[in-house]
Formats: structure tokens, sequence, C-alpha cells
């Protein structure tokens, strides 16, 4: 059997992260499906933006939508939700069977709107109302101004992947925001069966800390052991008294997802989030090439605790990084600040690389520029 196989049987959805034209059209995607059980797929700006530049794909539909006058984040929405709707298509039988716990892709809202929070809830209910699919996340940043628009679009009806997460503190901040909504919805008298999940990124924060510390610290702990205690908060909640109730009254949990889980330090196993991150009840979303390595030679040797033997042993490896300088709630801060503007940055190019391609698969054709 399969490692991926293995992983899916122990509850743990596999996610692709990423989505290419390419891999809707040669049946790629479809061969993941069958063979090596990926359940749901997530996109980012960066994604995109790599897709685009580096293929051909694309041109067709950019030529036509540049010749009908869409340009900008309106031609981009055009082509990411054609790929988007065409992989929920892919994943609807799945996300029928499970009862709409699993089988679901996700589309960012610009990552431009990350502090504005009115600007992004009306961005997720346009993109959410355009797609017409009930298994399409709409993805919300958890930044100051993103927790509230977590909890407004929830409210609305609209399914929401929260992103950039990086720590404990993060998770509750959007599970809160997430529980709230659908408090809300209850107390109106509406189905509390609204889709998420929170998205914690892990390998960037041994990425961080790598120049900050020396000898075994290098050595991939951290981000895991942040994960860990993540988890166990994770746990905690589903057992409260308050998401209880909520589960009583008919609401889905919304689950926590491992995201960022390809190995960033080339010393290390292609494979070490996803082996150390193996739990019931979780999303794991995997780069193409940790999915297949992992699908090649990947093994489950544990699956995540949640005793208090095991909280005290990652409380532990927190602590000794605390002592080697590394505050863990500024790092978390820091690093979700970076990934917005990381994503921002991206978002920026994604634009500029589609103006250009509009400006040179259009400049000699009779009705272009």
């Amino acid at each position: 059997m399969k490692a991926t196989q293995q992983l899916h049987d122990l509850g743990q959805s596999l996610w692709l992260d990423n989505i290419t034209r390419e891999l809707l059209m040669n049946g790629t995607l479809a061969r993941y499906i069958s063979e090596l059980s990926v359940t749901g797929l997530t996109s980012n700006p960066t994604i995109f933006d790599h897709a685009i530049q580096n293929g051909d794909f694309y041109d067709d539909a950019i030529r036509q939508k540049t010749l009908a006058g869409k340009s900008g984040e309106a031609l981009f929405f055009e082509l990411a939700l054609e790929d988007l709707i065409r992989a929920a298509d892919l994943f609807r039988p799945i996300h029928d069977a499970t009862g709409g716990i699993d089988g679901w892709v996700s589309l960012e809202v610009s990552p431009l709107l990350a502090d504005d929070t009115a600007a992004t809830i009306r961005a997720a209910m346009q993109l959410h109302a355009r797609a017409q699919r009930p298994n399409l996340f709409i993805k919300i940043p958890g930044t100051r101004a993103g927790i509230p628009a977590v909890e407004e679009s929830i409210f609305a009806g609209v399914p929401v992947n929260v992103t950039l997460l990086f720590s404990r503190e993060h998770y509750i901040a959007a599970a809160e925001a997430y529980m709230r909504g659908i408090e809300r919805r209850i107390a109106a008298g509406l189905d509390p069966k609204i889709g998420s999940v929170a998205s914690i990124f892990v390998s960037r924060w041994d990425v961080a800390v790598k120049d900050k510390v020396q000898g075994e610290f290098r050595n991939n702990r951290l981000g895991i052991a942040i994960a860990m205690r993540t988890y166990k908060a994770y746990r905690d909640l589903l057992a409260s008294k308050r998401w209880q109730k909520l589960a009583a009254s008919g609401a889905r949990p919304q689950r926590l997802l491992w995201a960022s889980t390809g190995t960033k330090d080339p010393a290390a196993s292609e494979t070490l989030y996803v082996e150390a991150l193996a739990a019931p009840d979780t999303v794991n979303t995997i780069p193409e090439k940790t999915l297949l390595a992992f699908a090649e030679h990947g093994k489950i040797k544990n699956v995540l605790p949640v005793d208090e033997g095991s909280a005290e042993t990652v409380e532990a490896v927190i602590a000794e990084f605390t002592r080697e300088g590394v505050n863990d709630e500024a790092l978390a801060a820091e690093l979700q600040r970076e990934g917005t503007e990381s994503f921002a940055k991206s978002w920026n190019d994604l634009i500029a690389c589609i103006a250009s391609k509009s400006d040179a698969l259009t400049q000699n054709h009779p009705g272009g520029k």
C-alpha cells in the first residue's frame, strides 16, 4: 500500500499545493486523485505566476480575453476561476461522498487587500458567487484585518481557507472567528454547515531560524514543534463545550491544515514534514515534488500524540529555542508579515506577467492593440 493511501486511511487528507492548466488538461491531476489519494488542492498567487510565466497553456485564453477588453486582476480571476471550477468538478464526487468534509479547492482574494477588512469581505463574496461551486474555499489571510473578514464571510455562507497562520495563537484567532460566524448563523436560523480550514505554515519557521542558531538547532525542529503545539490546541478546541454545542447544532469542524510542508533544507529528507505531521482529522497540502517523493518512498513512523507528556516535550523544544534567542511570538508575527508581503509581490509579478503576455499575444493580431 502506498504511503499516500496509508495517510488517507489514517484520516489525514492529502491535497496538492499546485494547480496549472497543464495538470488539468493532460490528466495528471485526475491520476493523482485515482493513484495517490489526493482529495483536494490549494492555489496561491506564486503558483499561478509560475504556471502562466513558464508555459503557453494560458496563452490562447489570455489572447482572447485581452481582445475582449479584459486586463489586470479581472483577466487573472477569469483564468483562475476557469482552472479552479474544473478542478472543483474533478473533486466533487469526493466532496459529496464525504458530506462536504473533503474534496475542496482554494482560490485566494487579492493579497493587496490584506489590510482591508471590508474589501476582503466583498471580494470573498463576489468570488464565491462567481464560482458557483460548493467545494471552493476562498482564501483569506489570518492577519489583523483578515480575521474579522473570516467571521463575516463565514456568517455570509462563504467557505473559507484561513491562510498565513504561523502559530497556536494565530490558529486560535482563526478558529474563534470561524465559530463566531457559525454562532451568528445559528442565531439567525441559518444552516451552520459552512466549510473551513485553518492553514498553519510549517517549514518557514526552520528557514527563518537557520541563520540565527547553531548546531543541533539548525535541524528543522522548530516548525514541527510549533505545529504539534497547534495540533494540541486544535484537539482541545474540538473537545471544548463551546465546539460541542456547535457540533450538536450540525456545524462542521474547521479542520487544521498543514501548509508549507515542502522541505527547504537540501540536507534534510524531502518528506520530513509530511512524515512528522501525520495526524487524523487534518489536511496536508503538499507541493507536487514532495507528493511524488512521499508516494515513492515515504513512511508513516508516528501519528501525532496529544497527551500531556508529548505536550511537555514540545514545549521543552520551543523553550530551548527561546534560550537561543528565538522569540516565537515575535517570529510568528514577522513570518506573517513576510508572508503577506511575499504574496503581494507574487501578485504584482503575476499581474505584470499577464500584462506582458497580453501585449505580446495581441500586438500582431488584427483586433489587437
